[in-house]
């Protein structure tokens, strides 16, 4: 759920979009689409001045002319006047407060002790490791680089020591221009086309009757938060050159506290610390030691005396706890610019998608809370349970060896009710609409927009580099790189596809033991429903299969959590095994793995239970088991829908209540006890003032992992939510509620929890994206199979259509299924029950006499037939049906997805025609500005009195 600006509000001007029309957002011009020539021949002026000379022709409409020249507010604009870490409109401001500025910044614990240095970025180390020379090395070469460096020990402890980096305007600037770095240059320009005056006045119509409509709750207040506004200028890669053509208010604010961490750590990964063409960058200093953490400072505390309606947001930081992740404002859009600017726009981009799927999941929760419903409301007409609860006449055969007894079949009355609140006729339709669930299809359109609006449309990756483990292992062997031309180590391909296949090996065991957890899992239950038919307390004997799959769910679950602890390690071993490349490499491994490894662990019993339980049991009399001991379990006289339904419910609520506990619980605790340690060692009566890089140092880091656990929680509850949601129609709405929890869970955590992570870039969500995919062809064959297979539904409509009171007269109401529930009953003779299997009671407490015949849930000949307990004609039409249903629906919805994947653009159209009209606007402003400096050129060379021959133009 995320939040986008409406309109641009700039001084006495507010622009609206007209319909139809085309703003121009987010404007890239790219230098490197100059006319052929030197760059700097063409000027920015010139440019300005032909686009409004062309005004007149195209309907652009500008701004008034002072506030096209007049600089955009750049990032730190958006803080409270009072605040000292806000931009100055010019330099006589911080000198008139010269006196006082410093002093504060002082205090405050974002600068060096001048009160003038902004800290960009944080090292920390311990005087009492032994790496003291490496450390000397690098701080050494970081002040060679421009860098400015100061030093602080602890409060708490004299062995840690901070090292407070500070990045002069000469090294922001040069690093910049290495990185392509966009900054703001121009004020936006919207494009408003052509309107007929009758438009117009309807326009005008609509618009007054909005205003008596309420506004929408949703949308965060942007006139009580002023500091919503968006920054509304083009931007283009940062040059020296033409730094007159950018908005410069303060050198000090130009480069936003993200950007400059962001160069300062470009920076540090560049350095040497030791002779050596591989002994450089931060990352190896902190694998081997030498630092114990590096990061960039929080913007202050979250926190403010003050309500922020009525003095505004001390800094960027309490402008996010306070709009994004408050509790209070659960129900509002995301301010995804504001994420994106505080935290980078990799981390922007997970909240945008979490977002983006929590608003799908309301549809899809809608939907299957209206089939819930559906069941409600016709389950007094519901033929089948009616059937069920009136058999009172019907005994079933017993459900385990012995200890099981006869019962009759209106005592499961109540799972025929709630089986038919999930399994009804609205099912079907349910299970469709979430197998071409277009939330892929609208998230790459989303994603595209987002792309464009934060300027990643042109933006690669640079070359990385490699892993400091990988260049140890092959630091012997050489090749020449394709790319830098330089050489680097070199796997060759026997070595890689040896390690490849020693991976697999390792995949392939482990998914085995997870096989044989179930298969633990499933003995337990076998062994289980016996002990529980005999137990002493009557509500678990005459619940004994309930009691059974509740146990089961709950150890099953604990079983998941202690392999996922060990998945992790042998995942981590793995991956290190294979020796990747580079680090996107080695975390694409990473992430492939794990996922497999819990989405086997956390859906194998659920297989289990959705299409294996009670399917090939036997039949009474010759039961299959496991080992030549252990009858297998069958499902309940109801159906086995009932124990897929409790399996995904159960799984489903402690799986999200254990990640909320852990995301969260887990900091808070730790946070707590290390605030408990420092009162401990100073008392509690002496109150320390701790400045910023000590609050930040005692919070805890990010994950190694990065954005890892986030995806991984939310992908495995995708996968969740769509493969079995034919069983389960409320898995949406509990993913649903879940995720507007989780989206302020995961905002309170980055913004008070855990130290700042670094702003980093980053087009997509990556290998994410197609593992999505592959859960959603999975869906499709999975739904089909339980709709098929472990619903009812298909005997149902082959019992209406062909053996039921409507037969071949082409309906299928309620009335047609009068006389089901016998028909999908066989009748077994008690007198061929195997001695193992033989119960102890002999059924007399039904009718005073022992029981001849019992009945049990197959569609096989009595046994006074020709071939007793042979297969029926039905069964084979059954199976026929269900194997053609498979089929159909799935060719069907792949069907439906491909033709609207095809329908559905990955851009949409009105970001196409945005994209088109600013390059056409581009290559008009450099015709025109290469063709004004030609015909400068012209002119001057006359008045010189210089000849020139066949010139144009």
């Amino acid at each position: 759920m995320e939040a986008r600006s409406s309109g641009i509000t700039n001084g006495k001007t507010k622009v609206f979009h007209a319909e139809g029309g085309v703003d121009l957002q987010s404007y890239q011009l790219d230098m490197q689409i100059l006319p052929d020539g030197p760059k700097s021949d063409v000027d920015f002026s010139e440019i300005l001045n032909a686009i409004q000379e062309m005004a007149k022709d195209v309907n652009i409409l500008f701004d008034e002319l002072e506030a096209v020249n007049s600089p955009c507010k750049d990032d730190d604009s958006l803080l409270h006047p009072g605040n000292l870490t806000s931009t100055s409109d010019d330099a006589s401001r911080l000198e008139a407060g010269g006196e006082t500025v410093p002093e504060k910044n002082k205090s405050n614990g974002l600068y060096f002790r001048d009160g003038k240095c902004r800290i960009d970025y944080i090292l920390v180390y311990r005087k009492s490791n032994p790496q003291m020379e490496k450390r000397e090395i690098f701080e050494r070469n970081i002040r060679a680089e421009g860098l400015q460096m100061e030093k602080e020990s602890s409060l708490i402890n004299s062995d840690i020591i901070f090292v407070k980096l500070h990045a002069p305007w000469e090294v922001l600037g040069r690093y910049a221009e290495q990185m392509n770095v966009r900054m703001p240059f121009r004020r936006k320009i919207y494009y408003l086309p052509r309107r007929y005056k009758f438009m117009s006045r309807i326009d005008k119509q609509i618009s007054s009757f909005r205003r008596w409509l309420p506004k929408k709750p949703m949308r965060l207040d942007k006139e009580t938060l002023p500091d919503l506004e968006e920054n509304d200028c083009y931007t283009a890669p940062f040059s020296q050159q033409r730094i007159h053509h950018f908005i410069i208010h303060n050198k000090d604010t130009f480069f936003n506290n993200a950007t400059r961490s962001r160069i300062v750590h470009h920076i540090l990964q560049r350095i040497k610390y030791e002779e050596g063409k591989n002994k450089i960058g931060l990352n190896r200093l902190l694998t081997n030691g030498s630092y114990e953490a590096a990061f960039p400072l929080h913007e202050g505390s979250y926190r403010s005396k003050n309500s922020i309606r009525t003095h505004g947001a001390v800094n960027h930081r309490h402008l996010l706890y306070e709009c994004w992740a408050s509790w209070g404002v659960w129900y509002k859009y995301q301010p995804l610019d504001l994420v994106r600017r505080y935290f980078g726009e990799k981390i922007g981009l997970y909240f945008a998608w979490l977002g983006w799927y929590t608003g799908m999941l309301f549809p899809a929760a809608f939907i299957g809370l209206f089939v819930f419903l559906y069941g409600v409301i016709t389950l007094d007409h519901c033929q089948v349970s009616k059937e069920v609860c009136q058999a009172t006449d019907i005994i079933m055969c017993p459900v385990c060896d012995k200890y099981c007894p006869f019962m009759r079949l209106s005592d499961s009355c109540v799972y025929a009710k709630v089986t038919h609140l999930f399994d009804n006729g609205a099912t079907v339709f349910f299970a469709v609409f979430m197998a071409v669930w277009v939330f892929l299809e609208f998230w790459k359109r989303r994603r595209a927009v987002i792309a464009y609006d934060w300027d990643l449309i042109d933006w690669e990756e640079e070359e990385e580099e490699i892993r400091p483990q990988f260049e140890a292992k092959y630091s012997k062997k050489e090749r020449m790189n394709p790319i830098s031309g330089k050489p680097e180590p070199y796997q060759a391909f026997a070595d890689k596809c040896s390690r490849l296949i020693v991976s697999a090996s390792g995949i392939f065991f482990m998914i085995c033991v997870v096989i044989a957890a179930v298969f633990g899992i499933v003995i337990y239950r076998v062994v289980t429903v016996s002990t529980f038919a005999a137990f002493k307390w009557a509500l678990i004997r005459n619940n004994s299969q309930v009691a059974t799959t509740g146990t089961a769910v709950c150890i099953n679950f604990c079983i998941i959590m202690l392999l996922n602890v060990l998945y992790e390690k042998v995942a981590l071993l793995l991956t290190n095994l294979e020796q990747p490349r580079t680090e996107s490499e080695w975390e694409n491994s990473f992430t492939l793995k794990m996922f497999l490894f819990q989405f086997v662990n956390l859906n194998s019993s659920t297989f289990y239970i959705a299409f294996f339980l009670g399917r090939f049991t036997g039949h009474p009399g010759a039961y299959l088991r496991l080992i030549n001991r252990w009858r297998l379990e069958e499902c309940h006289p109801s159906g086995c829908l009932i124990d897929l339904c409790m399996q995904m419910g159960i799984i489903m609520v402690l799986k999200q209540t254990w990640n909320n506990f852990m995301e969260l619980g887990y900091p808070l605790i730790q946070n707590w006890w290390t605030r408990r340690k420092v009162r401990q060692e100073h008392g509690p009566e002496r109150k320390i003032s701790f400045p910023q890089w000590e609050k930040d140092y005692n919070l805890q880091p990010m994950n190694a992992y990065g954005l890892f656990d986030e995806y991984l929680e939310m992908i495995l509850q995708f996968g969740f939510t769509t493969i079995f949601v034919a069983a389960f129609p409320l898995a949406p709405l509990l993913a649903l509620l879940n995720n507007i929890i989780e989206i302020r869970l995961d905002a309170y955590k980055f913004v008070t929890q855990w130290r700042r992570p670094l702003a980093s870039r980053a087009k997509d969500i990556g290998i994410w994206y197609g593992i999505l995919e592959g859960i959603g062809i999975l869906s499709v064959i999975t739904n089909a199979f339980v709709i098929a297979i472990t619903s009812d539904f298909i005997p149902r409509l082959v019992y209406a259509y062909k053996y039921g009171p409507c037969a071949g007269q082409g309906e299928a109401g309620q009335k047609c299924m009068v006389g089901y529930v016998n028909a999908s009953l066989s009748v077994f003779r008690i007198s061929d029950f195997e001695n193992r299997s033989e119960p102890e009671s002999d059924g007399s407490e039904f009718s005073g006499t022992p029981l001849k015949y019992c009945r049990y849930r197959d569609y096989r000949d009595p046994p006074h037939s020709l071939v007793p307990y042979g297969y029926t004609l039905q069964f084979w039409h059954v199976l026929a049906a269900r194997l053609a249903f498979i089929i159909v629906f799935e060719h069907l919805v792949f069907c439906i997805k491909h033709l609207i994947s095809y329908l559905i653009p990955d851009l949409p159209k009105d970001l196409r025609d945005r994209m088109r009209r600013e390059k056409y606007l581009i290559q008009e402003m450099m015709y025109e500005a290469e063709l004004e400096r030609l015909q400068k050129e012209r002119k001057e060379r006359k008045k010189n009195g210089k000849a020139h021959h066949n010139e144009w133009p």
